[in-house]
Formats: C-alpha cells, sequence, structure tokens
C-alpha cells in the first residue's frame, strides 16, 4: 500500500495524510537529530510532519523538508506540515508575528496546518514557560474566540491552508463552533489518544462536526520525568496489544497505530529511531480485525500520560472536562 495515498478530506476540502511523523524531542536530544530524522522519515514515504514553536526545532524540520524538496525526492505540495502557536502568542495581535516566525525559522512559503497547541495562554514574552519567584506559571487571559478570528486572518492571508486547534475540551470548540460570524471552523482537534486513553466520546463529538481527531502519545509515552507520571504503565507492554501483534506478526507499536487508523483517526508516529520509523510506515501493510479492535477498544482506562497539571488553575485549563 502506497502510504502516499491515504488521505483524510478535511472540511474546508484539503487533505491530510493519515499518519504523521512527529517530530518533538526532550531537550537534550541535539537539534542536528531532527534535521537526519526528518530528512530520513521523507524518504522512507511520510508526507505530514508535526512539529511547533514550542519544540524549537523548525528551523532544523524545514531544512530536511527543503533538502528533499531540492534532491527531487518530493515536491512542496506532497509534503503536509503542521505547525502549532504556543501559549505565550495567544492574543490576538500576536498569533499572525508568531506563524510569521514560524515561516521564517522554517523558510517556507505556507504552513498546511496552523492550530492553537494549547487553549490556556500565559504571560506574553520570549520565554517558553513564564514563571514567577516560586516557579508557578504566569498565566494571560485571553478569549480564544479572538485568537480564532486571528488563525481566520492568517488562513485568508495564505500563510496556512488550514487552521485547527489542539487539546481542546468540547465545550472549547463548540465555543469557536457557535461563534458568532464563524468564517471557518476548526479542521482538526489534536489531542492525546491511544488504547488506555482512547477519547470515544470527544472523537464522536469531533466526527458529528466534521472536525479530524489528530493522536499524538498514540504509543503511549517517552518517559518525559517533567510532563509523565513515571507510575504510570507502558502502553507497548500490554499484554492485549502483544497478543494481537503477535497473531499479525506485527509490532505492539504498529498494532496501536493501525487501531488509530481504522476508528477515523489521524495518528502522529514519533520515533528517533530508524529502524521504528521505517516500521511505523507498514501500518498500510495489514488490517485488525472487528475482534482485535473490541479487544483494544476494551483496554481504554482513562490514563492520561500528559496532564499538564502545572495549568490546572487556569480557567481554560482543558482536562477537568470528561471530554
Amino acid at each position: 500500500m502506497d502510504p502516499k495515498s491515504q488521505r483524510v478530506k478535511l472540511n474546508d476540502g484539503h487533505f491530510i495524510p493519515v499518519l504523521g511523523f512527529g517530530t518533538y524531542a526532550p531537550p537534550e536530544v541535539p537539534k542536528s537529530e531532527a534535521l537526519e530524522v526528518t530528512k530520513f522519515a521523507i524518504e522512507a514515504g511520510f508526507r505530514h510532519i508535526d512539529s511547533a514553536h514550542l519544540y524549537q526545532n523548525e528551523e532544523q524540520v524545514g531544512q530536511a523538508i527543503r533538502s528533499k524538496i531540492a534532491d527531487g525526492t518530493v515536491k512542496r505540495e506532497d509534503i503536509f506540515y503542521t505547525s502549532k502557536l504556543w501559549s505565550t502568542s495567544l492574543r490576538p495581535e500576536l498569533v499572525r508575528p508568531a506563524l510569521e516566525k514560524s515561516l521564517n525559522n522554517l523558510q517556507l512559503d505556507y504552513v498546511d496546518l496552523y492550530i492553537i497547541h494549547f487553549p490556556v495562554a500565559l504571560k506574553p514574552g520570549e520565554t517558553l514557560f513564564p514563571t514567577d519567584e516560586n516557579g508557578k506559571p504566569i498565566f494571560d487571559s485571553v478569549d480564544l474566540c479572538r485568537t480564532w478570528e486571528a488563525l481566520e486572518k492568517c488562513k485568508d492571508a495564505g500563510l496556512t491552508k488550514s487552521i485547527g486547534v489542539s487539546n481542546f475540551n468540547h465545550k472549547q470548540l463548540e465555543k469557536i463552533l457557535n461563534k458568532p460570524g464563524l468564517k471557518y471552523k476548526p479542521v482538526c482537534n489534536q489531542v492525546e489518544c491511544h488504547p488506555y486513553f482512547n477519547q470515544s466520546k470527544l472523537l464522536d463529538f469531533c466526527k458529528s462536526h466534521d472536525i479530524v481527531l489528530v493522536a499524538y502519545g498514540a504509543l503511549g509515552s517517552q518517559r518525559l520525568k517533567e510532563w509523565v507520571n513515571p507510575n504510570l504503565p507502558f502502553l507497548l507492554e500490554d499484554p492485549v496489544l502483544s497478543a494481537i501483534a503477535k497473531k499479525h506478526k506485527q509490532t505492539p507499536a504498529l498494532v496501536a497505530l493501525r487501531y488509530q487508523i481504522q476508528r477515523g483517526v489521524v495518528v502522529l508516529a514519533k520515533s528517533y529511531n530508524k529502524k521504528r520509523i521505517k516500521e511505523n510506515i507498514q501500518v498500510f501493510d495489514f488490517e485488525l480485525t472487528l475482534e482485535d479492535m473490541k479487544a483494544i477498544d476494551g483496554l481504554n482506562s482513562n490514563i492520561r500520560y500528559y496532564d499538564f497539571q502545572q495549568a490546572v488553575d487556569h480557567p481554560e485549563y482543558p482536562y477537568s472536562e470528561e471530554y
């Protein structure tokens, strides 16, 4: 199966490849690696590349994309690139400058998708995580509907083809969908989603509004001590996933990715390991049965690896809602 042809139509008429390559790496990984692995992912067949201002690697990721265009591997229109608006730039007047900064780092004329990274606004400035003298985050208060209007203008200006959100709950999505004078609906909501946290209610909500759910953390999580509770179980060691993987002669990671694609979720596979990057593209080579899907559905146990507890006191903290 040619992975490049597996795409989903967004509500604005553009198409998003169902399998994406996630480029986030913890700070200790040298930035030069982002360049190498992104080039490798494109060579392996990935056409959907996901990054963000927060990841501080857009310069390298952009370089990788441009070098694969220059050597004839792909054309710009073959690549679907996502960037994200960070929380320190949610004020409407900061949105376009933030996107322009990303484009400048990438050295690209446009991104395919620009999304609000997280609904919690932080104090504007160069510091990505502004904190007070007690180490508590310094919040900002912004009307997300105004932020959304600034994204709509970026789309009209041709700086991004599509616009969406990330880490929004259904009430925050509803606020935008019901906004008077709404010009463009969000095309997607990118959220943590995996067999231990399958987001079935949010998925149903998004589908009913023609919004694509994009899954990050689809393979569980990297053990990042500042983000993730170390006592949570390892998804990829789950006996049910392992048994299904064995039956199909695949890996548990591929089963977890395939599960999402079969439920109509666009899935990001994040790996800086070349062997696994090559392996993840094989998600199109097999199919899970209805029984497999039911068994994986049964693993849902509301385990959220990334809960961003630091922001729990902000009125827009998204995870206090059930979905």
